[in-house]
This record gives structure tokens, C-alpha cells and sequence, in this order.
């Protein structure tokens, strides 16, 4: 974080200062903020939030311990450093956030790009800092932080050195996006697209639009929307970036689109394809699986080549990262059985778009093993998504269809019925059941497939697969 001194730290989030003996209003802070008293050092600052299942002002003592400078509290705690007692921890953290961004962008050249969608947000995300941090010192958040605690502690890590703050927008409902991008008023808002990831929680895919649409309408006046001309929900946001004052930059794969993709090949080691951007063309090979992904890289490199970027080192860099996100099309086992863990997050479109992966780099000879649990946050959606998920999966020929879950029994029965009745679809319980199961079942040539919402926790049954078969 930037340097302030108590004083102004405490007039930030609105707070009363308890200074602790031997310092004074002047004294100055400038080290890391979180809420995690584990991750805490000499000099950092430790915000104390209360929590569903503990609360942060129990360990303001480790905190303390560990060497932090100042506690932001919700009331005293007996402790031997200064405290900053504020009504709601959570909001003076985002308090802070907002002046702390405002300070920098006051003091230097200092870019915002905010990124939101119902999937796709960390990949691209960690495409768009690769690239950037070839053109200057980049901040980004470490996996999702994309919630009220992740984004403003992401915010926080900017210095005035800092070039671009990369920020992830997610949201369980209406008014989230538009408070955390009103943190940071974006100078580039990227969409990339509107589908039925959480839609439970919003009430039907058109209050998702209005929820991701948000991030367009906290957009600075003169900014950017770099929006999915594919996606006709994402490209009815373009009026809406006017209004603001903003200009569109469109990707996608069709002809009208500023930055497209063309003659896209997909493969076990990674997706090639030619990008075409402002009427220059370079092939990019991605490491990251999935052709799914390629619409993630073209998020990136449009929102990079408008922040000056060019589209060769664009590509240079996107061509570096081998690996979008733990638990992310993560590749793990071996050439004998190759295991594919994909199971953070898990909707719809993802599930589509993984199992079509799945066919794309499975060769002659080789068979494919789906391993599929519940997608969570669809509501009243959830029954015929998770049917149309098991359609789909015997539509492609998966030879092998294993549900994992009580809550995923829907999609094993909508497989059974569409014809994986003599055992290619098979259920378990537990993940412990389906791992004795795969133990025996897979064989050399097999790709396999590990996909469900971080709630089913198959994400770690994955792990388990890699390391057996590796």
C-alpha cells in the first residue's frame, strides 16, 4: 500500500484512532493490508472482519505478534499497537481502497481495467496481467479475489510506481458489481459474457445482464468497454458504454469484430489460431486447453493493444502462460492417462465447453472419461441444466460418464436416459467412492475429464487422479 500516516488512514475509512504509546498521528504505515492475520508481517496493517464462522478480532493478537503496524477494528481490542475503530470493518476496507486508487491516480498514470462475465473472469484476468507486465509494473488479484474482501485487498497492493491494476469483478446478486467497480472507476471495462453461471442467485438470465452490465455503467466518461460482439446480450451493453461517454472495442470470432479469431485448431498441447487486430494478423499458439479459451485471449489482447500494447508482444506474452489457474483446464497424470482438472467452478456454459474440449483432444484409440459433479447457484434452473449437461455428455460420445454427488443425480439420470444405460454412466455418493472406482477403471490411453463447482469439491479428487496416475 501507499504511505499514509494514521491520521489520514483513519480520516479514510471514517474511523476513530487509538494511538498506541510512542506513536503519533504523523507516524506513517505503508505496509500490506489483509483480513488474514496468517499472511501478516512487520509493518502490515491487519483489518479484524467479523466472519460467518469466526470473527477477525479474535486474532488481532497473532496479528500483532507477526509485527503489524495498525489494526482497523470494529471496537477496542487490548493490544500494544494503534487502532483504527470504524462501524463496519468490511466497508472502511473498501474506503480505503477507493482513496488509496484515487491517491495514485492523482499522483501518476495509473490504467484500471475491470473485467466481469459469467465465466471466463480469472482466465482472463491472468492473460491480461501477463501481457501487461510486459509494458509496466502490474497489480492483479491472486486467484479469484472478485468479492467485497478480495477486490478492495487487490486495490490495496498498488503503489505509485504501479501502472495497471487489473481488477475482477464477480458478484451472488444485483448492485455488487456496480459497488466494487465504483471503487476504482475503471478506465477499460471488459464483458465477456452473459450466461447462466449464478443465475439462482440473480433470478433469470436477464437480471445477469442487468448485474454484469453494472461494470459498463462504472466505466470513466472517455473510457473503454471492450465487449463479446458474439454474445447479443454482451453487444446490447454498446448503448449503454455511449451513455456513459465511452467508446466499444469489439472481440470475438465473427467478421465484425475489431480484434477476431480465425482458422482455430484445438489440440492436447494447446489451441492455435491467427489473431487479426486493427488490420495486422499474428498466430497465437495458447498452452491453456480449450478452444473456449481463445475468446479469453481475445478479451486480453483488445483491452491490452487499447492500453498501447502491440499486438506481436501481446501475443508473445499470452504464448508464455502455460496454465490459466489451478483447478482451471489444469493438466495433470501423464501420456498413459492424462487427467484434466477443471473443477473450481462449474456452469452451463463451462461444463459445455469442457466436455467439447474434452472431445477436441481425444485421439483415435483413446477413450474419454467424464467425471462430472454438481454445478451450484442455478435455483430453479438447476434440474434442466444439469439434464441438458448429461445430454450433452452422451451426445459426444464419452464413453465413460462417472456422477459424483447426490446433487449432481439429475445429470446421471439424464445421461441413462439418453442411452448410457449399460454402464457407461455410473454414480457415487462420495468422491472417495468414485476415486476406488476410477483406481480400477482407467486404463492407458484414457482422457479424463474432472469438472463440478468448487462446492462438490471434486477439484480434489482431481488432485488425487493426478497423483495416482502421474
Amino acid at each position: 500500500m501507499i504511505e499514509l500516516s494514521l491520521a489520514r488512514l483513519a480520516r479514510a475509512v471514517g474511523g476513530d484512532l487509538r494511538l498506541a504509546p510512542g506513536d503519533g498521528a504523523d507516524t506513517l504505515v505503508s505496509g500490506a493490508v489483509d483480513t488474514d492475520s496468517r499472511l501478516i508481517g512487520p509493518g502490515d496493517i491487519f483489518v479484524a472482519k467479523p466472519g460467518d464462522v469466526t470473527d477477525g478480532h479474535l486474532f488481532v493478537p497473532q496479528a500483532v505478534e507477526a509485527g503489524a503496524a495498525c489494526v482497523i477494528v470494529e471496537h477496542d481490542v487490548d493490544v500494544t499497537v494503534s487502532q483504527v475503530v470504524v462501524p463496519d470493518a468490511v466497508r472502511a476496507l473498501a474506503d480505503l481502497a477507493r482513496f488509496v486508487v484515487a491517491e495514485v491516480r492523482s499522483r501518476g498514470d495509473l490504467r484500471v481495467v475491470g473485467i466481469t462475465g459469467s465465466n471466463g473472469k480469472t482466465t482472463t484476468k491472468n492473460m491480461l496481467a501477463r501481457i501487461l507486465e510486459g509494458a509496466g509494473p502490474t497489480v492483479s488479484p491472486r486467484a479469484s479475489f472478485n468479492n467485497e474482501v478480495g477486490a478492495p485487498l487487490t486495490m490495496l497492493r498498488i503503489d505509485t510506481g504501479t501502472r495497471f491494476l487489473v481488477s475482477e469483478f464477480g458478484a451472488s446478486g444485483p448492485g455488487e458489481i456496480a459497488r466494487l467497480a465504483g471503487l476504482v472507476d475503471p478506465d477499460v471495462a471488459v464483458v465477456l459474457m452473459v450466461g447462466m453461471a449464478h443465475a439462482g442467485g440473480f433470478g433469470g438470465i436477464e437480471a445477469t445482464f442487468l448485474a454484469k452490465s453494472e461494470l459498463v455503467r462504472s466505466v470513466r466518461a472517455g473510457g473503454l468497454a471492450v465487449l463479446n460482439a458474439d454474445d447479443a446480450r454482451v453487444a446490447a451493453m454498446a448503448p449503454i458504454a455511449a451513455e456513459r461517454g465511452a467508446s466499444v472495442r469489439w472481440f470475438g470470432r465473427g467478421a465484425n469484430a475489431q480484434v477476431r479469431a480465425r482458422d482455430v485448431e484445438v489440440g492436447a498441447a494447446g489451441t492455435t489460431c491467427v489473431v487479426e487486430a486493427d488490420g495486422e494478423e499474428r498466430m497465437l499458439h495458447l498452452q491453456v486447453l480449450g478452444e473456449h479459451h481463445v475468446m479469453n485471449a481475445l478479451a486480453a489482447i483488445a483491452a491490452a493493444t487499447a492500453l498501447g500494447v502491440t499486438l506481436s508482444d501481446a501475443v508473445d506474452r499470452l504464448e508464455t502462460l502455460e496454465l490459466a489457474e489451478r483447478w482451471r483446464m489444469q493438466p495433470l497424470g501423464s501420456e498413459r492417462v492424462r487427467i484434466i482438472n477443471d473443477a473450481y467452478n462449474a456452469s452451463p456454459d463451462s461444463m459445455a465447453a469442457a466436455l467439447r474440449t474434452l472431445a477436441q483432444i481425444t485421439g483415435p484409440g483413446e477413450r474419454m472419461v467424464a467425471v462430472l459433479g454438481a454445478m451450484s447457484e442455478l435455483g430453479e434452473y438447476s434440474g434442466e441444466e444439469h439434464d441438458r449437461v448429461g445430454l450433452l455428455a452422451v451426445r459426444l460420445g464419452i464413453q465413460r460418464i462417472v456422477v459424483v454427488g447426490p446433487e449432481a443425480r439429475r445429470l446421471f439420470l439424464a445421461a441413462v436416459g439418453e442411452g448410457s444405460w449399460d454402464g457407461e454412466a455410473v454414480f457415487f455418493a462420495t468422491a472417495d467412492e468414485a476415486f476406488e472406482y476410477l483406481q480400477g477403471e482407467l486404463r492407458d490411453g484414457d482422457r479424463v475429464l474432472v469438472k463440478s463447482s468448487n462446492s462438490a469439491g471434486l477439484r480434489f479428487l482431481g488432485d488425487r487422479l493426478g497423483e495416482s496416475f502421474s
